[in-house]
């Protein structure tokens, strides 16, 4: 059995690319309102349903995996 500890495979939540964090954010407050999630003026996401937060890191996820296609198909990186 392996044993793993955070210094093995780094914080959960970590991001592969710690630059993409406001495009991501943007990315977010577009896809909210893409599918009709009102986001909180404040940007705390606390107070939000589950099924709204699902939704819409569910549709981000849809999304991403969209263009990542398309760049396959027009062979891009």
């Amino acid at each position: 059995m392996i044993n793993y500890t955070n210094n093995d495979i780094g914080s959960k939540n970590q991001k592969e690319v710690p630059d993409a964090k406001g495009v991501l954010r943007q990315f977010k407050y577009e896809v909210a309102n893409e599918i009709g999630v009102h986001v909180p003026e404040d940007g705390y996401w606390g107070n939000m349903t589950s099924k709204d937060c699902g939704s819409v890191g569910g549709y981000m996820v849809k999304k991403m995996i969209e263009m990542a296609e398309r760049d396959l198909m027009n062979g891009q990186k």
